[in-house]
């Protein structure tokens, strides 16, 4: 059984969620872009989540998303249910169109972890070498709408029905961080040079290196069933928060595993039959179901 993931209300995650096989499902082109922005704009609205930062790469996605009324699973379920329907009927396929690993959740306590964790969903075609700027990258990316004004995304007629429940037109808009003081200006500037930077570096080592971009068009030429020639590394550690600062990370670990622990007591407590025990803070399922969990006093 996996770890119980304790969800509170106010946190901003960075998600990652890859396609089944490393395949390019994701590929970008009009279709899947529409598809990918219309079912993360319905799934955001409904559940009540800001989008702060999205990219959708060929095989997976990434995205920065704050919660503020502790809804994430709720979201996640139905945004990857939607999405999948709609990709597969895109793609002609019955499948499942995501790996069946976990969905990767990694908390940013700060808001230095926020910035840095937008930077790197934002830039990364160009840390792979797919294009040379960022801007450059055919798929869907928020790079372009950091300014908050609202995307306006209408409605894949491939797959949902005009006559179905689901609304004709949504809007995304690139949320600013909740817990960054200043204008919107400038942290879209602040980001922009910290992708121009990774530009730079990233052009620099391709030339030592004598590597060439892969480019939009090749991109968009690859084959959705395609996937990466590199062999993935295996075994790798599957982080749950990301926090810059040393004192704060291992701070943050020690009230996660006193969570793990409350949670497993109250948990046998519950499976023996005292069903009024109550539950940690963050407590999902379980809160969701009606059972008593303790009130989260923020601090």
């Amino acid at each position: 059984m996996s770890k119980s993931r304790q969800i509170l209300p106010g946190r901003t995650y960075l998600i990652t969620r890859r396609c089944t096989q490393r395949q390019f499902l994701l590929r970008p082109d009009e279709k899947t872009n529409a598809a990918f922005l219309y079912c993360l704009a319905e799934a955001a609205a409904r559940h009540g989540i800001l989008v702060v930062a999205w990219l959708a790469m060929s095989n997976h996605y990434h995205a920065v998303l704050h919660d503020p009324c502790a809804r994430l699973p709720a979201f996640l379920e139905h945004f990857h249910k939607m999405a999948a329907k709609a990709l597969n009927a895109r793609w002609g396929r019955t499948e499942n169109l995501w790996a069946t690993e976990q969905t990767s959740v990694v908390w940013l306590p700060t808001p230095q972890d926020v910035f840095d964790k937008v930077v790197y969903t934002l830039a990364n075609p160009v840390a792979a070498d797919l294009t040379e700027h960022a801007m450059d990258w055919p798929g869907a990316s928020a790079l372009g709408h950091l300014d908050g004004k609202e995307l306006t995304v209408h409605r894949p007629s491939f797959f949902f029905r005009e006559d179905g429940t689901m609304p004709p037109v949504v809007r995304l808009r690139s949320a600013r961080p909740p817990e960054l003081i200043g204008e919107v200006d400038g942290w879209a500037r602040s980001v922009r040079a910290a992708i121009a930077d990774i530009e730079r570096d990233a052009r620099t080592r391709r030339q030592r290196a004598g590597i060439r971009v892969v480019g939009r068009r090749a991109v968009r030429r690859t084959s959705q069933s395609a996937r990466p020639t590199k062999r993935e590394p295996q075994r790798k550690l599957r982080p749950t928060i990301a926090c810059r600062t040393e004192e704060r990370r291992l701070a943050e670990l020690r009230k996660a595993r006193e969570f793990q622990a409350a949670y497993r007591f109250a948990r046998n407590r519950y499976v023996d039959g005292e069903h009024y025990v109550v539950f940690p803070a963050g407590t999902y399922l379980f809160r969701r179901l009606g059972v008593c969990c303790a009130q989260y006093a923020p601090g």
